[in-house]
């Protein structure tokens, strides 16, 4: 048996170190003695007679795809990137060499000290502090901040106190190695508009949409596209696509192909949710949420899952990440958050992220550092954008509420059981909510109003107020539920009154859109808002008794048809298209046939109506522009 013998801390691991295949790490306490050898109370020896690893050319073990820990200094020529699909993505330099890591980078890099966007590495949010697992005990008696591999494979990284993640490495997950073939196809797909594509993304829909931090992404594009996940790339160019018109150079060029984009670009998101999920894969899912509607309530699920997994859920505030890193993680957790609850109110489908375990700070505008105008003609203000998103997730945050405390199952039953006093326990309930929403427009800033539009400029505040009637009638139309429970015939009338304003409202909304608004990015919830507003009309048509207003509900639903099919003409967007083709079947039964009495559609007593599901509330003395009903 060979004799032990001091080791040389620069050269070799020690013999259990070296069986594991981990990096030995040295606690300066322990009198040379390695974490790991510490821990499992065993002899840290060094054998002189063992052979040493012979270097791969391309770092993989052919046996066991284990990858080698990232070196601090070494660096490849840039000619290994090119060698093989085999080969790890490499990050070029200005120098004429390749790096593994950005951390390695001699060039000043925003990238540095990133956590969600590493190159060649995925994390998992690791919560240190309730921890029994043995190799992440004995990684805790380090010293904080440092990177220390574990026995159970990977990098420990802290990012403060108690938080930690676990650093995995992408080589060996399925579909690694078909990512660089995938981007050359994402590449060709829109050759040779790639960089004019991604102008047009940041100019129409990232002011309104801020999922991307623009620095950073342009500084991983101008270097390498092959930098950037397949579905990242996929994504932005797919939004990009909508707004093609927008661009005079590209009027009279052919578009690509979005069907094989979106297809390659689900595909690979699919690989990068299941195998190696990061910020960026968020990022392109939320952009493919917008794009397409298609398989939405299940990619919300999977990406807030995914967001549980990288820490999007936590406060990042004192993390030792970068300052625009803890800026777009709260862009992405809030952007993520707002889907969930407009998602959930379309789909009339309990919201999957519960606020009781949210710990995101409120949003502001100071999470918003970059400061890039666009000056060309048809472009989105960005500081306008900025302050929609904010006032968007504001009023997520009281759709939250209305989803809890007024669509639930354990709130309707509540206002069921209560009889014929179910509808002043709903108004109760309602009243809160409803002060909430009228403080909100009440406190838009005044360039958020939609009188206020710039020549040759986008506005996406459309969106915003149609998010804002979405809300008021999602109070309503609960409202209209309860009613026929309920014996007071002065209340009934004036709740069907308040009801009514609310409807009028959301058709002048449709009469003040402007081309500025119709040509800007609408979020993808618009076609569901639009709709759920149609049936709301159309139950108040339905259950309205009195002859005279019973053709004044009538009328008001034919404007509402022709404004949305007038808006489906105009515009890149096809929301108005969608919502008038889920809504046609409605408008068909009720306005195109006629009934006893000669009035177009049949009529019914009160009674809910399967236009609703079974969602719907509110009714207060507010009305939606903010001034008062008054009610004895």
């Amino acid at each position: 048996m060979a004799t032990p013998i001091p080791r040389k801390r620069a050269e070799r691991s020690c013999e259990t170190c070296r069986k594991r295949k981990t990096r030995c790490v040295i606690d300066g306490d322990a009198a040379g003695v390695c974490v790991l050898c510490r821990f499992h109370q065993q002899e840290c020896k060094f054998l002189d007679n063992s052979s040493p690893r012979k270097r791969k050319s391309a770092s993989i073990s052919s046996e066991h795809g284990q990858t080698r820990p990232p070196s601090k200094r070494r660096k490849r020529p840039v000619e290994s990137d090119l060698e093989s699909n085999k080969q790890w993505r490499l990050i070029r330099t200005r120098q004429g060499v390749s790096v593994e890591e950005y951390d390695q980078m001699e060039d000043p890099s925003l990238l540095k000290r990133t956590l969600g966007l590493l190159n060649k590495y995925h994390c998992r949010y690791f919560s240190v502090s309730g921890s029994f697992e043995p190799a992440m005990m004995a990684a805790r008696s380090t010293s904080m901040y440092r990177e220390i591999e574990v026995a159970t494979g990977g990098t420990l990284r802290w990012v403060g106190p108690t938080d930690a993640f676990l650093l995995i490495p992408d080589l060996g997950t399925p579909g690694y190695l078909e990512e660089r073939q995938e981007v050359e196809t994402v590449e060709s797909l829109v050759s040779p508009h790639g960089r004019t594509l991604l102008d047009i993304y940041f100019r129409v829909v990232y002011p309104s949409f801020p999922v991307l931090y623009r620095d950073v992404y342009m500084e991983k594009y101008i270097r390498s596209p092959l930098e950037f996940s397949p579905s990242s790339l996929a994504a932005v160019y797919l939004l990009a696509i909508r707004f093609w018109s927008h661009e005079v150079t590209l009027q009279d060029k052919e578009k690509p192909c979005v069907e094989k984009l979106e297809a390659l670009g689900r595909k690979c998101l699919h690989d990068a949710i299941n195998y190696r999920p990061k910020l960026s894969t968020i990022q392109a899912g939320l952009q493919l949420l917008q794009y397409s509607t298609t398989n939405a309530k299940e990619l919300t699920a999977q990406l807030i899952n995914v967001a549980y997994g990288v820490g999007l859920h936590l406060d990042a505030s004192d993390w030792d990440i970068p300052p625009w890193e803890k800026s777009l993680r709260k862009r992405l957790s809030w952007a993520l958050y707002s889907q969930d609850k407009w998602n959930s109110l379309a789909n009339n489908q309990p919201p999957l992220i519960n606020s009781s375990h949210w710990g995101v700070p409120t949003i502001t505008e100071e999470d918003f550092p970059e400061q890039h105008e666009y000056e060309q003609e048809g472009s989105s203000e960005v500081e306008k954008g900025r302050a929609l998103f904010c006032q968007f997730v504001a009023l997520s945050e009281i759709v939250s509420d209305i989803l809890d405390d007024i669509l639930s199952i354990r709130a309707i039953k509540e206002i069921e059981h209560a009889g014929e006093r179910g509808l002043e326990l709903l108004l109760r309930k309602a009243k809160p909510l409803q002060i909430r929403l009228k403080e909100w427009f009440t406190n838009l800033p005044p360039a958020l109003s939609m009188e206020v539009t710039n020549v040759m400029k986008l506005s996406s505040v459309g969106y915003l107020r149609l998010a804002y009637i979405t809300a008021e009638i999602a109070l309503h139309r609960q409202i209209l539920l309860a009613l026929p429970g309920s014996t007071d015939t002065a209340l009934i009338k004036l709740c069907r009154s308040v009801a009514d304003e609310r409807f009028i409202f959301a058709i002048d909304l449709l009469k003040s859109l402007k081309p500025n608004h119709l040509s800007s990015f609408w979020y993808s919830t618009a076609p569901q808002n639009l709709a759920l507003t149609g049936t709301f009309g159309c139950y108040l048509y339905m259950t309205e008794t009195d002859p005279e207003r019973r053709l004044l509900c009538k009328a008001r639903l034919r404007e509402y048809r022709w404004l949305l099919t007038m808006c489906s003409d105009n515009g890149p967007n096809s929301y108005f298209k969608q919502a008038l083709s889920q809504l046609d079947i409605y408008f068909k039964y009720l306005l195109d046939s006629k009934d006893e009495n000669g009035d177009s559609g049949p009529s019914i007593s009160y009674s809910p109506l399967q236009f609703f599901g079974d969602t719907s509330h509110d009714f207060l003395d507010i009305s939606p522009d903010g001034t008062s009903y008054h009610h004895d």
